[in-house]
Order: C-alpha cells, then structure tokens, then sequence
C-alpha cells in the first residue's frame, strides 16, 4: 500500500514565506482565535525545570480561576502518577511559578490555596513588582500588594475548599508583608544571643577554680570536657614500667650435637611454614632456645608443631615470634622413673588388747601392754 501524504500540510508549508531551514523544526503559525492561552518562554523553555514540570506548568495556567489542581485530581487526568506530579509541583514551587499555603476559613476550616504565577521573575516575593512604586527604591512598598487592578492580570487563585473569593483573597495577603519584617527582627536579636551565652560559660569556668578540689572535679566535668579536653589530664599518665622481657631458655649444656639439631629444625621449619623464612642471624640467636627444649627432652615433631601452629596473618617479624613461643610455650622437664611411682605408705602396727588391764596398745603380736608386763616379768 502506497503511503498517503497530507496535501494540506504540503499547501501549508509551501505557504511558509521566506525560506525553509533544511533541518530542525518548521513552525506552521495559524493565529488563534479563542481557547488559547499565552504562555512565556521562560516557562517554555526554562533550562531549570524538568519537562512534566514545563507541561503541568502550561496546564495549570491554562486552567480557569478556582478549578482543581491537586496531585490526585492531575495523576487522574494525566498518565504520570502521583510522585512524579509531586516532585513537578515542588520544581514549580521551587522556582517561584506555584505557591501552596493553607488558611483558615470562617467556620474552623482549613484550605489550601493554590496561587499560580504566570511570571515569577515579574512579581517578587510579597507582591512587588519592579519598577512599580513598591519596586527597591521606590518610596512605596504596599501600593502594589493592596492595589486589586493588577492582581487578576498577574496571579491566578485556585481554591481546594468551597469559600467566597473575595473575602479570602485580602486576608493572607497583607500578613504576608509584615511577616518577613518580624521574622528579620528577631534575626538580629538571636545574633547576639549565643554570644551572650558563650560569655558565661567562661566566668562559671573560672569560678569553681576557687572551689576546692574536691567541688572541682565532680562540677565541672561536662564543660570541661566540651570546651577545654582535660580529659588526658585526667587520665594516668602512662609511666608505668613495661614488663622487661623474658630472656630466652638457655640449657645446661649445649653440646655441638644439640646445636646442630636446632640449627637444622629452623633452618627446615620454611618447608612446613613459607612464612617463617629466617636469616643465619635469627637462626643463630635462637638456637639455644630449641636447645632447651631438646635437652627437656621434647620430640622435633612437637617443636615443629609448637612453632608452625597457628601462625598470625600477615606475620611481619617470624623471628620475634619464634622467640616468644620459644619462650612462652617452654615445656617442664620430663619427670624421672622414680617420680612417677606412688609413694610407699608406712606400715601400721596393728592395735592389740591387754590381757591384764584390757586396754589397747600398739603391738605386732598380742600380750600386756607396758604396765602390765612389770608385774608379770615380761621382757619390753
């Protein structure tokens, strides 16, 4: 199927004087002649607002006075949903095109009234258009908040809750000139306030200098601490002596057969542990320590072990830590054959009784006790 071309759009373009650019857009102007809205190109083609922005922008200055422009009603209408019309609107308010504030009506009501500029960087906060008498540096600042002539022409108000117009408009407008006056009167008043709490603070520090130490050091500790850090003063100076460290085991005799079996278990203990690479230096210096542990009659296997186990990641000094195992971790010496057997008891002599005067005495065989053998002639 062949494809159907608009002959009006050809007419109307060939209609366009002057010549045609040969890219980009071509506008084709038909002037309007009723349902049309004027809208500047500083809304149009604003570089700081987002595109749903610009579209909601042109929608609700093409709306009628008092028509319904909450987020609800425009995610009903539009097919963008609630949260990106509501970041629109606060792009709009951002930049001076929309204002929402709530007032109270006359039966406790409260409404929010929607104000849409047309031209925001005409009318500046509070009404005062520039180069009007209300302008900076004109005589008169109210003339053009109270004047209702220019309003209709530069403000359009739209209304939530049902209320007259006219009587809504006066009253938040002249509240708002004297707010920004008695929100920069106070400004100047808090200025010096923190200057004159800070000044205080210095005289009550000063004070409890005269207090005795005891008073001192219970008051004022939460300035102190936020204003002047005495905290190290308080806290013990680190003079405490370190521990000096434990020498390293030595054993009685260190026979050459002894060393070189502890100058080899070193020197192979990289083969198990890549991270325990040693220098003849620390081999040499640790020598007697395994030494005293062959000589406790410790296995090479246990020594390995000792050594090798669990060993810290990364580790940057294997020596020290060799030298602290060795040290640390140095077994008893093994107890003897003798030490091992269970102490003999004493023996007991036995209780006999007399066959004299029936008391008991210790003896091995039965007979008087050492009263009784006087009388009868018996040998001790």
């Amino acid at each position: 199927m062949d494809t159907q071309h608009d002959n009006a759009l050809a007419h109307a373009l060939a209609a366009i004087p002057g010549p045609v650019p040969p890219s980009g857009v071509i506008h084709i102007v038909i002037p309007h002649t009723n349902r049309f809205t004027v809208v500047g190109n500083h809304l149009a083609q604003h570089a700081g607002l987002s595109l749903v922005a610009i579209g909601i922008g042109v929608h609700i200055q093409s709306l009628p006075a008092g028509s319904e422009i909450s987020i609800k009603t425009l995610a009903a209408r539009f097919p963008e949903g609630e949260v990106k019309i509501a970041c629109a609107l606060r792009e709009l308010e951002a930049h001076g095109y929309l204002r929402r504030t709530r007032v109270r009506l006359a039966k406790g009501r409260f409404a929010t009234r929607t104000v849409f500029c047309n031209q925001p960087g005409a009318v500046l906060r509070g009404g005062v258009v520039p180069g009007a008498p209300g302008a900076p540096g004109a005589p008169v600042v109210a003339a053009a908040v109270r004047n209702p002539a220019p309003a209709p022409g530069l403000v359009r108000e739209h209304l939530r809750a049902t209320g007259p117009e006219p009587t809504l408009v006066p009253e938040p407008e002249p509240a708002r000139v004297p707010e920004p006056a008695r929100v920069t009167e106070p400004e100047p008043a808090r200025v010096p306030e923190p200057a004159r709490v800070t000044e205080p603070e210095p005289t009550l520090v000063t004070e409890p200098a005269r207090v005795p130490e005891h008073i001192r050091v219970r008051e004022p500790e939460p300035t102190a601490v936020a204003g002047a850090r005495p905290a190290p003063i308080r806290l013990p100076a680190p003079t405490a002596p370190k521990q000096p460290r434990r020498p390293l085991p030595h054993p009685h005799a260190l026979t050459p057969e002894r060393r070189q079996a502890a100058s080899a278990l070193l020197a192979d203990l990289r083969r198990h542990a890549v991270e325990l690479v040693l220098s003849e230096e620390a081999v040499e210096e640790l020598v007697p320590g395994v030494a005293a542990w062959l000589e406790r009659d410790a296995t090479t296997d246990a020594i390995r072990h000792a050594l090798t186990a669990d060993l810290p990641k990364p580790l940057r000094h294997p020596a020290r830590l060799l030298r602290h195992r060795l040290t640390a971790l140095l077994p008893p010496p093994l107890p003897g054959v003798h030490d091992l057997t269970a102490p003999r008891r004493a023996p007991v002599t036995p209780f006999q009784t007399c066959d004299g005067c029936e008391r008991a005495f210790r003896s091995h065989e039965p007979g008087h006790c050492r009263d009784c053998r006087a009388p009868y002639g018996e040998a001790a």
